[in-house]
This record gives structure tokens, sequence and C-alpha cells, in this order.
């Protein structure tokens, strides 16, 4: 008896010194996540000011206003910005517990995404067939470097919500998938972010 009543003593402690022994994985891990953040801003502001700079530079080549088409681009930007929304619907289906509506509106957001990349894609290759390669000046460096690093981006993010979609519909709605669906929606809203910069700056400011 005397020595379940020791054991009894000690166990509390014991579970309070592993508490104490293993934090908070999760938070650790978004903590994590906000910290590469944080170098992402670093690295698109880099690329912003190495492009105010060098827009000037075309080699007496053509400039924004002579490459840049603006219809093209504002409907790019409505559908990026639309994939927003539909991961706020997401985050919004997972609060409420509803798995199936989660998986289905980002779903839409990786389809939403996927039709943006394409008209990038569809834009680079129109700029390459007139002559305005990567090599043409120094213009064209700094936009295919800060546009093409942004939709790198877009295509990580679109690979990382179609993994997290697969983790839903196989292991549910946790408390790690949960922090999951909440770091790639950061993520994503973040890239949203970069996109309206990248529209005003590179191409509001190019066509004026």
């Amino acid at each position: 008896m005397s020595q379940s009543h020791a054991q009894a003593a000690v166990h509390p402690s014991q579970q309070s010194t592993e508490h104490h022994d293993h934090p908070d994985q999760e938070g650790m891990r978004t903590l994590g996540f906000w910290i590469y953040l944080m170098t992402d801003v670093i690295i698109f502001g880099t690329f912003f000011a190495t492009y105010i700079v060098l827009r000037g530079n075309t080699n007496g080549g053509p400039g924004p206003a002579e490459l840049f088409e603006l219809g093209g681009i504002i409907a790019s930007t409505i559908i990026l910005l639309t994939s927003s929304y539909t991961c706020g619907l997401a985050l919004l289906a997972m609060n409420k517990g509803n798995k199936r509506a989660l998986i289905g509106w980002l779903g839409v957001t990786v389809l939403l995404g996927s039709i943006f990349i394409g008209l990038e894609i569809s834009e680079f290759t129109h700029m390459v067939h007139e002559g305005a390669t990567m090599g043409s000046s120094a213009f064209l460096s700094a936009f295919y470097t800060l546009v093409g690093t942004h939709g790198l981006h877009v295509v990580i993010g679109l690979v990382w919500m179609i993994a997290v979609m697969l983790q839903l519909a196989k292991k549910g709605i946790t408390p790690v998938t949960k922090r999951k669906v909440n770091v790639i929606s950061l993520f994503w809203h973040f890239l949203d972010v970069v996109w309206i910069f990248v529209f005003t700056v590179v191409y509001l400011m190019g066509v004026s």
C-alpha cells in the first residue's frame, strides 16, 4: 500500500515534468512557418527594389508599355483574388467541422490558382515569341525574376494545398490537419498580397 501511495504521489509531478519537456509541437511548427514567411518578405522586397531600379534599362528594346497587355493581367488578378476568397470559405468550413465543404473549397482554390498560372505561362510565352527574353535587357531580367518567383510560389502553394486535401480526405479534421490548413491559407493570402504589389508596381505603373 505504501508503494502504491508513493507512486500516486509522484505521478502528478511526472506529468508536469513531461508537459514542460514536450512543448506544443503544432505551435512550434506554426512559429517556424512565420519565420519562413518573414524571409520571403525580405526576398520579395529585394526583387521589388531591383525591379524599380532596373525598369528603365530596356537596352533600346520594348518597355513595359509596349509589352504588357493590361486586360489579361486584370483577369489574372481577379482570378487570384477570388481564390483568396474561396480559401477563406475553406477556413470557415473547417471551423464548422464540415470536411466535405473544406475539401471542396480548397479544390476550387486549386482550380483558380491553376488558371492563374496558365495565364501567366501564356503571357511569358507570348513575350518570348516577341523577342522579349530574360537576357534581352536588365528590365526584362528583373521582370521575369520578380513575376516568375511569385509564380513559382503559387505552384508550390498548389502542390501543398493538394497534399493537404489528400490528408484531410484520409484523416479528417484533426489538430494537425487544422494547423496545416491554417498555414497554407496564410501562405496563399500572403501570395495574393504580393501579387497586388506586383500588379501595381510592375503592370499599372508600367503602362501609365
